[in-house]
């Protein structure tokens, strides 16, 4: 896939905003501050289409891009850490989860790691929510140039020994580095694989 169309549409803060469900949706959702903005603008080539912060909490809504006239990107509220009330908190956690459960038109969630840490328990926790429901989610390791090959090879070796734990079959797995211009291409060509899998059924 090539991106060669992307318009931002809307900001929604609760599920009754979204768009009318006419375009397929794949939605990026990590930890606070583990660089989801930077990816989603790497994907699509532009520098400032998602705002990046160095404060977690920076995305608080729903933010959706129209891509090709094809599909919706949908980049969600950190999860986790965010310098925010708990108020702020309680109502991210209740669109992420609306949205996660109820939106027909969600065909995929890549859920972001940063590659530089072991196994989190909020990231644990929220991949044995995500399987609990039956959610088709694919997990994207981060800032892999943050750290030397050795390290980020231990480190997926230790998530993926500790994902087999519970699961039978490992979801998909990609690596990425904005810095480095890696593992792009290789996500686009997966979301043109589910576009193509889910429209075609």
């Amino acid at each position: 896939m090539q991106i060669t169309t992307i318009e931002f549409k809307q900001s929604v803060a609760t599920l009754e905003q979204c768009p009318v469900a006419k375009f397929p949706e794949i939605a990026f959702i990590g930890r606070s501050n583990v660089g989801k903005s930077s990816l989603i603008n790497f994907l699509a080539n532009r520098k400032e289409l998602a705002k990046t912060s160095q404060t977690p909490g920076k995305t608080q809504t729903l933010n959706y891009y129209l891509v090709n006239n094809r599909w919706y990107l949908v980049d969600m509220p950190g999860y986790g850490y965010a310098r925010t009330s708990r108020k702020n908190r309680f109502g991210w956690e209740l669109l992420i989860k609306n949205y996660i459960l109820k939106r027909e038109t969600l065909y995929n969630l890549f859920l972001l790691v940063d590659s530089r840490h072991e196994p989190l328990a909020t990231d644990l926790d929220f991949i044995q929510w995500l399987g609990e429901n039956r959610i088709p989610f694919t997990i994207v390791f981060t800032k892999i140039d943050k750290i030397s090959a050795t390290q980020l090879n231990k480190n997926l070796v230790k998530y993926k020994n500790r994902l087999l734990q519970d699961w039978e079959e490992l979801p998909p797995i990609f690596s990425t580095s904005v810095i480095a211009n890696h593992g792009r291409q290789e996500i686009l060509n997966y979301i043109d694989y589910i576009l193509d899998a889910t429209t075609n059924k």
